[in-house]
């Protein structure tokens, strides 16, 4: 891996200037907070850049040492011990040089439907539900629902929950798309595999300062609820929907009792679904650069098939297979997959550097 020396020096250079210029003790507060923040981002890979030089230069001057040298031994040795570590300290550094998603350390909201294969489908949309809700339990994320039409004899026609923490858009990004589940259905008494599937999406968490809803582009309307995911009736119009009209985007919300706190869910969903509109159409000016990474973000794309008789999992887009299955449908072997995924996007775009 060859990496950009010269530009990894002036992100050095900029740092050191950063750091000068926070010390002038007649900065305004608001300009030290702006180059205070600045400091931070670049302090990471400059401690890289920092950690990767300093084994060059330990392994240029272990090398120098002649073979005559008593120490030549010891200095092979070592050599050999930083040879090793090169390659990770490299790697480690040109991962910082990569462009982050501005997106990765925000919460996300998370939005499961059923596809194809009727009461079975909901089902399974109620599995991946509780799937992720375990993942997020294990990481300490917190895990709220905002709106949920649940099935008929379980599971979710829909459902879309708020899941809060630090890094977790980071983690969940590339779980948008088409899961297949292949499984005889309780209800099948011929004992045949029917493969239905579910719908994921996974959409950063808006803030308020990232889109702007004037009231007066809103059109809210209150209902009585269908019983709040089923979990009580409700005998007051407490439901909302808010459609947006410019965008003609609509969300309603009746999870809560109450239409206040509805309302209040109802406006972040909103904010979420205009915000994740405006980063696709962002990325869809950069189209060439997302065909290099994992996830496209394309909810049509068939990503995974979890098999039932087999015990097993297949993500489709790296070709990994895991005999798994109870485990990752429990939350805690979620991660291996995870991993992999984060891993083979980072090597598809660190190829896309030189």
């Amino acid at each position: 891996m060859t990496l950009p020396v010269e530009r990894i020096a002036q992100i050095e250079r900029r740092h050191a200037a950063l750091a000068h210029d926070m010390g002038n003790p007649a900065l305004p507060p608001e300009q030290f907070v702006a180059l205070s923040k600045d400091y931070a981002e670049l302090t990471p890979l400059v401690e890289a850049a920092q950690a990767w030089r300093a084994l060059i230069t330990e392994r240029d001057e272990l090398a120098a040492i002649p073979a005559a040298d008593e120490m030549h031994g010891i200095a092979q040795e070592e050599l050999a011990s930083i040879t090793a570590r090169l390659p990770a300290a490299e790697r480690a550094l040109a991962l910082k040089l990569l462009p982050r998603d501005a997106a990765d350390d925000r919460s996300a909201v998370l939005e499961i439907r059923a596809g194809t294969g009727g009461d079975e489908a909901a089902l399974f949309a109620g599995d991946l539900a509780r799937m992720y809700e375990r993942y997020a339990a294990s990481h300490g994320w917190r895990w709220e629902i905002l709106s949920a039409s649940a099935s008929d004899i379980g599971g979710f026609k829909e459902i879309i929950a708020s899941v809060s923490g630090a890094g977790v858009f980071a983690r969940l990004k590339f779980e948008s798309g088409v899961h297949r589940v292949q499984r005889v259905p309780a209800t099948e008494a011929g004992g045949r595999i029917h493969t239905s599937a579910a719908t994921v999406a996974v959409l950063p968490e808006a803030e308020d300062v990232d889109v702007a809803i004037d009231e007066k582009d809103l059109r809210i309307d209150v209902f009585r609820a269908s019983g709040a995911g089923g979990q009580h009736v409700n005998v007051t119009d407490s439901a909302v929907r808010i459609t947006h009209i410019p965008s003609g985007v609509v969300v309603a919300v009746q999870d809560e009792r109450s239409q206040h706190k509805n309302k209040a869910k109802a406006l972040k969903l909103l904010r979420t679904r205009l915000f994740d509109a405006e980063r696709e159409r962002l990325a869809n000016t950069r189209s060439a650069d997302r065909k290099a990474m994992v996830g496209s973000g394309d909810r049509s794309e068939r990503i995974r098939t979890y098999n039932f008789p087999q015990g097993r999992v297949t993500d489709h887009r790296i070709n990994l297979t895991l005999h798994r299955l109870p485990e990752i449908l429990a939350g805690s072997g979620l991660d291996e997959l995870v991993t992999a995924l984060i891993a083979e996007d980072e090597a598809a775009r660190l190829a896309s550097l030189g």
